[in-house]
């Protein structure tokens, strides 16, 4: 699947990155554009899924730096995203296999499986969605279905400002400490990253009747 179409970006503002979403998902629907998987990274800022609350905004000012808000339309709390942090939208064709529990199954494990290849354990945990080391969480998951064709993913950690968790309750839960690559001790890259995420997306992800 995503060795048809890989889409890069260095770093994009949120509400592009949802109308570009939105235009390759209406292609998708109607066969004018294929299942691709876009890598990018937002500026620093909130995303509010279905199931988030206000409540869960805590600030929106971090050591002086003002964090936008954005409601989002996926499934979920409320997340954060920012510089450091590899965001990966997976825009997969379910029509052949309508199972979104599934799908998730298949993001958290691209997480893991590219975790493995740096020497993290990564692990899914009773607590929720997403992928955790130690306790903490590395990577949060959210996704959208229209038409079975699925559509945001998986935001990981590599090295973001951690400090700017704590203006929201990550996912609802208050107790739940997050961490990233580098905070594990683990140095690289955000290129490094994507070489090892790739083929575990192409192999866990494949195309419509693959």
């Amino acid at each position: 699947m995503f060795t048809q179409e890989v889409i890069r970006h260095q770093q994009q503002d949120y509400p592009d990155s949802m109308r570009e979403q939105e235009e390759r998902v209406a292609g998708i629907i109607i066969g004018t554009h294929k299942p691709c998987l876009i890598l990018t990274e937002h500026p620093p800022l909130y995303t509010v899924g279905t199931s988030g609350r206000e409540g869960d905004i805590l600030s929106r000012e971090i050591d002086g730096e003002s964090i936008a808000v954005f409601a989002s339309g996926r499934g979920g709390e409320v997340t954060y995203h920012g510089p450091g942090q590899l965001v990966m939208y997976v825009l997969a064709d379910l029509r052949n296999d309508p199972d979104l529990h599934q799908h998730v199954h298949r993001l958290e494990e691209m997480v893991i499986l590219t975790l493995a290849d740096f020497g993290i354990e990564g692990v899914r945990s009773q607590r929720g969605i997403g992928v955790w080391v130690k306790g903490n969480k590395i990577a949060a998951v959210g996704v959208r279905c229209r038409k079975w064709i699925t559509f945001h993913g998986i935001a990981l950690n590599i090295n973001p400002n951690l400090r700017h968790f704590s203006g929201i309750v990550p996912c609802g839960m208050r107790d739940a400490p997050v961490t990233s690559i580098h905070a594990e001790g683990v140095m690289v890259s955000r290129d490094e990253v994507e070489v090892r995420l790739l083929p575990h997306a192409a192999a866990l992800f494949p195309g419509p009747g693959g």
